[in-house]
């Protein structure tokens, strides 16, 4: 069976290319970037030309670039290096973030109200768009952090990050995204966008897992997070794992070689595919379809139907796609994302992300719009909670 993978927003597949750059240092290449002979200077060299590659992705300065494990580490290090030396102070420091952000970015929030600081969380529309208007509202006198993700990694939405920074900027905030999920699917600019802070991972963008980085601009005061040697300027102590940020450099070098290329393969795709299945399967909606998107990804809800079952449905046809509930101990919980766009829980917990890549063919298009379908017209068979029409044949 040909497996079908719609899950990039989860993970993506290593490229090629990058596994290649990396080999070298599994192997012979194993110096230690911090040592002053040989071995260590041709890792350190690896490891600074990386370092260019994700600064001209994100047209940053490379001496802006601090490698860390990955998105969840330079969220955390954003928010709690900004605001954590500002908790001593009166009246406590006040956070800005969204009601639709990642659990790297409200779980540490969360964490920094029990320390003593205040948060707001600013609500979005039906599509997912952050009210600006209430982010003005929101901000006090002591605001010291403004935090808002580039793209939603459920729905795709893109937030008007330029308006935001132009805020931040007069009202001197710092300004962080967690661009995760737009980092090499769209123009992500640090100059344009006025960033003091961003966080990017490896895995999303045709790299590794376990590597990412943050971009701390020039002049930003951030505590430390951890403690140890001097690596990267102090920022972030630790032996650098040269194999993954070298595959992370040779991804952001892909991905901005490919940008536009990517773009429009990918959105080709993704728009048949959602509008295939709105025309062909009744009672299904798209979520966010009215905002700005990332190309690549769309948000379906099947109503009648649990997205789970649906999920382990598509699989055993060989599609892999996700929900966008996480489960935990057999309770699954409908997204936060969803509700906070106003979806009643039952039509949260029918919502499906299909998520497509670079290597995306459109005969696996094709056949999805064969596979899923028929998946939800079985399962609704099934369903209680499926309301089937009165006229309907069988």
């Amino acid at each position: 069976m040909h497996r079908i993978y719609l899950d990039h927003n989860s993970t993506t597949p290593v490229d090629p290319a990058a596994i290649s750059a990396m080999l070298p240092f599994f192997g012979d290449e194993f110096g230690n970037a911090s040592s002053i002979h040989t071995f260590g200077q041709c890792a350190r060299a690896a490891v600074e030309t990386a370092r260019e590659q994700v600064a001209a992705l994100l047209n940053a300065k490379p001496q802006e670039i601090v490698f860390t494990s990955g998105g969840t580490e330079s969220d955390n290090h954003a928010i709690f290096g900004v605001v954590q030396p500002l908790l001593e102070s009166r009246p406590r420091p006040h956070v800005i973030t969204t009601a639709i952000e990642h659990e790297a970015v409200l779980n540490t929030c969360q964490a920094l109200e029990k320390q003593g600081a205040t948060v707001t969380y600013v609500s979005v529309s039906r599509d997912g768009l952050v009210d600006v208007d209430a982010l003005r509202d929101a901000l006090r006198p002591e605001t010291a952090l403004i935090t808002v993700m580039h793209a939603n990694n459920e729905l795709g939405t893109v937030q008007p990050l330029a308006e935001i920074g132009r805020i931040a900027a007069e009202h001197d905030i710092y300004f962080h995204t967690d661009a995760v999920q737009s980092a090499g699917k769209i123009q992500v600019d640090t100059q344009a966008l006025r960033l003091d802070l961003l966080s990017i991972s490896g895995h999303k963008l045709y790299g590794p897992k376990g590597v990412g980085a943050i971009y701390i601009k020039g002049g930003t005061r951030l505590r430390q997070f951890l403690y140890g040697g001097h690596h990267q300027r102090g920022f972030r102590p630790g032996t650098e794992n040269v194999a993954g940020i070298v595959g992370l450099g040779k991804a952001a070098e892909l991905a901005r070689v490919s940008l536009a290329e990517d773009f429009s393969h990918v959105v080709k795709l993704r728009d048949k595919l959602e509008q295939g299945l709105l025309s062909c399967v009744p009672d299904c909606h798209a979520n966010g379809a009215a905002a700005p998107r990332t190309p690549n990804t769309s948000n379906i809800s099947f109503s009648g139907i649990e997205g789970e079952a649906l999920v382990i449905a598509l699989d055993l046809k060989g599609l892999a796609c996700s929900t966008g509930a996480a489960c935990s101990s057999g309770a699954v919980e409908p997204s936060h994302v969803l509700t906070a766009i106003g979806l009643p829980a039952l039509e949260a917990r029918a919502s499906i992300r299909f998520s497509l890549g670079r290597h995306t063919a459109e005969a696996e298009i094709d056949a999805a719009l064969e596979i899923v379908p028929a998946a939800v017209a079985q399962l609704r068979k099934l369903s209680p909670a499926y309301n089937k029409p009165a006229t309907a044949h069988h």
